[in-house]
């Protein structure tokens, strides 16, 4: 055990003098959930807004202060002819028009109705129809308000609640793909590196005719990843709720043991890499294209599995990441114990096997 503890002890003052190495290991995740945190959102924030206002009453007035009001708004300016439409769309200066009638107040007093245009900028079909959504909201909050007190023939009501996420935040979404893509990434290709560094400088052969067991020499320099893993998810976890105002409703030792389960997914990944390449060049390039794009591409983190072909369907069942991020989501987000993340965790726990296992096999076939 001493011995084995040397050999940790060894790879962890090796990982400090690369100073490199430790600033991507310990930097990167940070500045990934920054950028990811704040940058990228499903959110659309702060879009331009015109109005062509032919009514210029109070009800118009009123509808046009809370659209710019909103933040999904700013009110950049008031039109007065059709023609001026088509030229603001052409100049990008607004994303998204507001046209009201002659006589809207009188028209919504006198005969219970009145009609809103809204024009989207449709160059963008997703942004376009979240930006109708949010305006066609604002204006039926402001119906609503009206007719509180006015009982209405043949009116359905419809009542919307957003369980978990009330404000729609994308972070809530983000944090925890960011935190399976930093693992994967972090854990996987440093750990194929650093194992197959020793290979290239002939420094392998040294450590495996040492008194320990060349497995545990291999565990060894895993073991300081493993550590630096847990740093980077207590980092993540604390900017998540601190900076970016996402909640752990969740129990804290339940996803820091999930967060370590898949560490040790990612670390056998690593090895298994390892074994079966020879430069870092290889390794890394291996774990980029065979590990990172999956994690991105086919763990629900950016596109729902759903909307996937079936054929992409299945091969997301093999991406650890698409495990994880459930389990995450589920334990961080919603607040769900356990018992209801219990297939995830086995389908994580049969992968580390598998993966270990297929490393020391490979690791032995290498040793003949």
């Amino acid at each position: 055990m001493k011995q084995f503890l040397a050999f940790v002890k060894k790879e962890f003052f090796h990982i400090w003098r690369d100073k490199q190495t430790l600033l991507i290991l310990l930097g990167m995740p940070i500045a990934l959930i920054m950028i990811f945190g704040f940058a990228l959102t499903t959110e659309v924030k702060n879009s331009k807004l015109a109005v062509l206002d032919f009514s210029k009453d109070v009800a118009t007035r009123e509808i046009i202060t809370e659209l710019d009001a909103s933040r999904y708004f700013d009110l950049v300016g008031v039109i007065h002819t059709y023609k001026d439409i088509e030229d603001l769309f052409h100049k990008g200066k607004a994303k998204i028009i507001i046209v009201f009638p002659p006589s809207f107040q009188s028209n919504l007093q006198h005969f219970n109705t009145a009609p809103v245009q809204i024009i989207a900028d449709a160059s963008d079909p997703n942004v376009a129809t979240t930006l109708t959504g949010y305006a066609i909201t604002i204006i039926m909050d402001y119906q609503k308000r009206l007719t509180q007190n006015k009982k209405l023939p043949y009116t359905i009501q419809t009542q919307l609640r957003m369980l978990y996420n009330p404000q729609l935040k994308g972070t809530y979404s983000f944090v925890p793909g960011v935190i399976s893509m930093i693992l994967m990434l972090v854990c996987t290709m440093m750990t194929a590196i650093t194992v197959v560094r020793e290979k290239e400088t002939g420094t392998m052969e040294v450590l495996l005719v040492s008194p320990l067991h060349p497995i545990k020499v291999i565990l060894a320099k895993a073991v300081p990843y493993l550590l630096i893993s847990v740093i980077n998810i207590i980092s993540i976890l604390l900017l998540s709720m601190f900076v970016l105002d996402v909640p752990l409703r969740g129990s804290l030792l339940l996803l820091l043991s999930e967060s370590i389960l898949f560490t040790v997914t990612c670390l056998s990944f690593g090895l298994l890499i390892s074994t079966v390449t020879d430069s870092q060049q290889m390794a890394m390039f291996i774990s980029l294209t065979g590990l990172f794009l999956p994690t991105i591409m086919l763990s629900g983190f950016l596109f729902p599995i759903e909307n996937m072909p079936l054929a992409l369907r299945v091969i997301s069942n093999i991406v650890p990441a698409r495990w994880y991020y459930q389990i995450v989501r589920a334990v961080m987000i919603k607040g769900l114990p356990l018992s209801t993340v219990w297939k995830e965790t086995a389908i994580l726990s049969g992968m580390t096997v598998v993966l270990l296992l297929g490393s020391l096999k490979n690791f032995k076939i290498r040793l003949a």
